[in-house]
């Protein structure tokens, strides 16, 4: 038995290479207890003689499936010279692997294969050439795709299609793509094609892989008619993969739990509801977050560094404050639920970026200077600033009495911003609706019910997680989530509510949101 069989070839790699060069190249090893559980499902296609690795790396999945059948035909893919020398030099013995050095999405499109598996690479749309990609994929597979799509998932619709018959196909992919806009035609195609056999999704309290905080699901698919149903699966961590594998010797069989037809399965919708009790089912009379309020994102410059400012920087540069816009550019900087203006005032005394520059057609020499210094970096060529007229013209983005936190791993964070100045991308913008805007009170009985626990629980059912436990929300996630419809309470208990609330924001107590709380279960919980 030669190395190549031994667990120190990602230890030593990892090593040996710096985290930069592996980064670049999306590079995340498997655990062996994942790529033995994986391998199983290939080893089930009785008719398996060859098998697909579409990003090979140091072929882990080919060591261990050669350890278990070793007559096989092996064809893989690689990118990076550097790992991929490595990996021709440890199977250089083997005729039977073959290892290429091309881009597995430009190439092998008319080959099928008996057995497909990967840990493909995880970049986002805007980390690769994604619109020569999307359009060689919209050309092969008569599919339309979303321009956010990210490449992992290209990864696994290409190799859906390069399914023999019988064959099958083992993917270990970030959860991501079940719960996001772009999912949806990625979901579309897997429910099309009627391959999708099973989804295990690895419980997000813990990394699967080294220095990247992601979710991970393992997608496993086969391309015969034995069954029409999908299997979902959600694990607390790797060992209790060996329950599951009970699931894959028994297929096409399944118990019924988590059990739907292709017909069930609803490619807009988070499908996080398939594996996941929802917690908005423990309570009635539910409504779109819409009805009272709409979310969207802060103001995006497209160059922080450059348009932000605090008191330092604008006397470096000369820069009269008029032409600065109070504005929260960090989320570390909010301490407390209620950003007051005395908190503005104090964040401008420490000097923390506070300001962004905000300037049309200015003829003030100093401001004109600054943009041309702008103009001599090339902020005025990026991606954002390159789109807008003039360049250093900020988004129209009022200020929003209510911010929410993008990411968070205790619940939603929601902020009053009593100061009323603007936000960049570190908060959402929370607009509460025309119909309740006209009234400061509903503003204070929207937030008040954002501050409780149930609210954060029904929210919790539209999230997006990632490793470690963290949570991200999008605005369209809180848009179309759920709320209860606080508008069906009566006087009394309206009336105890903002009591509460104004009693809470001057003892900041948490007792008295507790108290809210119990009376929104009270009078919703089922």
């Amino acid at each position: 038995m030669t190395d190549i069989f031994k667990n120190s070839l990602e230890k030593n790699y990892m090593k040996t290479v710096s985290i930069e060069h592996r980064k670049q190249f999306a590079q995340f090893f498997t655990p062996k207890p994942i790529v033995q559980f994986m391998n199983e499902w290939i080893l089930g296609n009785k008719h398996l003689k060859n098998v697909l690795e579409p990003a090979m790396g140091l072929g882990i999945f080919s060591r261990e499936l050669l350890l278990r059948k070793s007559d096989i035909s092996i064809k893989s893919f690689e990118i990076d010279k550097t790992i991929c020398d490595i990996a021709v030099k440890y199977f250089s013995k083997y005729k039977n692997v073959s290892i290429n050095l091309q881009d597995y999405m430009y190439n092998d499109w008319k080959n099928k294969y008996d057995g497909i598996i990967c840990n493909p690479p995880y970049f986002k749309f805007h980390d690769y050439d994604n619109k020569s990609i999307l359009k060689e994929m919209e050309t092969r597979l008569n599919c339309k795709l979303n321009g956010f799509t990210n490449l992992y998932t290209l990864f696994l619709l290409k190799s859906i299609h390069q399914l023999s018959p019988n064959g099958r196909l083992a993917y270990i992919v970030p959860s991501e793509f079940l719960n996001s806009d772009y999912g949806k035609l990625v979901k579309t195609y897997l429910v099309k094609t009627k391959t999708l056999k099973h989804i295990i999704v690895v419980n997000f309290e813990e990394n699967v892989f080294d220095d990247a905080l992601t979710t991970a699901s393992i997608i496993l698919c086969a391309n015969d008619n034995k069954t029409d149903k999908v299997k979902f699966t959600e694990v607390k961590n790797i060992n209790d993969l060996l329950r599951v594998k009970d699931l894959i010797y028994s297929y096409p069989s399944s118990k019924k739990e988590h059990l739907y037809s292709f017909s069930e399965l609803d490619p807009s919708v988070k499908w996080k509801n398939y594996y996941q009790k929802q917690n908005s089912s423990d309570y009635k009379n539910l409504v779109p977050f819409t009805k009272y309020a709409k979310v969207m994102r802060g103001i995006a410059t497209g160059a922080n560094d450059y348009f932000a400012f605090n008191l330092s920087k604008a006397r470096q540069y000369s820069i009269n404050e008029k032409y600065l816009l109070p504005c929260m550019c960090k989320s570390m900087t909010v301490k407390h639920l209620f950003f007051m203006k005395s908190d503005f005032e104090k964040l401008k005394q420490q000097d923390k970026d506070i300001f962004l520059l905000n300037v049309s057609n200015s003829d003030d020499s100093n401001v004109v200077k600054y943009l041309k210094l702008g103009q001599k970096q090339g902020i005025d060529k990026r991606y954002l600033t390159a789109s807008r007229n003039p360049w250093y013209s900020l988004e129209n983005r009022p200020p929003a009495p209510i911010w929410v936190s993008v990411f968070n791993r205790s619940g939603l964070k929601f902020v009053r911003n009593e100061a009323n100045i603007s936000n960049l991308t570190t908060f959402h913008c929370i607009y509460p609706s025309r119909d309740t805007l006209f009234s400061q009170t509903d503003v204070d009985l929207l937030f008040a019910y954002l501050l409780t626990d149930t609210a954060r629980k029904i929210f919790v059912d539209n999230s997006r997680e990632y490793g470690n436990g963290l949570q991200k929300f999008e605005p369209n996630d809180i848009n179309s989530g759920k709320m209860l419809d606080i508008s069906l309470l009566n006087a009394k208990n309206k009336n105890n509510i903002l009591r509460l609330y104004q009693e809470y924001k001057e003892t900041q107590e948490q007792s008295f949101i507790d108290s809210i709380n119990d009376i929104l279960i009270n009078n919703y919980k089922i």
